[in-house]
């Protein structure tokens, strides 16, 4: 798997063959076939396991406290260390030459419709806003986090992660904040 992501990363799923991956991995074409009947299925499997990662560390963000401000910066931290990881696995996942594959499309997905549920309950908790709005609310936060990070990884500048997605949670807080807790009273209240 490892020597399949390494390929994929680096030359696409089209350039990349199930050659250069058994090379990679020093076994042969034969015994690669023998695990993963072809190379989207190879591909998918890396796929699934990248979107899992994604999923589980905003998961585990979300839960790493009760204070929403801190919430914020870490799930868009968590985004910002994916990216950024050594092996560059994100390309799979938000950069992948093969989106227009239906189950490749649905992996992709996966992350923003997982990701965004798990914030959109924690927006309707804490404002009883509609179940649409949450989401609507979770979705842009998810792509407002996802889409900065991978234009930091590629952008040269002297931005060094942390206070990239420092600034990118402060942005998202600033706005999410304005939506009142279900227990204050509502702006249009008065």
């Amino acid at each position: 798997m490892e020597s399949a992501l390494e390929v994929f990363v680096a030359q696409g799923y089209h350039a990349a063959a199930m050659d250069d991956i058994a090379e990679r991995a020093g076994v042969s074409k034969p015994v690669l076939y023998q695990h993963f009947p072809g190379k989207l299925d190879l591909y998918l499997a890396l796929l699934d396991e990248s979107c899992d990662t994604i999923i589980d560390n905003c998961r585990a963000a979300l839960e790493s406290t009760q204070d929403n401000k801190q919430r914020v910066a870490a799930t868009v931290a968590a985004f910002y260390e994916y990216v950024a990881g050594e092996s560059g696995a994100f390309r799979l996942v938000f950069e992948s030459d093969l989106t227009s594959e239906p189950a490749v499309r649905g992996h992709v997905d996966r992350v923003t419709t997982e990701c965004a549920a798990m914030i959109a309950h924690v927006i309707h908790d804490d404002t009883g806003l509609p179940a649409d709005a949450c989401r609507l609310l979770a979705v842009s936060l998810v792509g407002m986090a996802q889409v900065s990070a991978r234009f930091w990884l590629t952008e040269p500048g002297g931005i060094n992660r942390t206070d990239a997605a420092a600034l990118v949670a402060g942005l998202s807080w600033r706005g999410i904040r304005g939506y009142p807790k279900s227990d204050e009273p509502r702006p249009d209240e008065h």
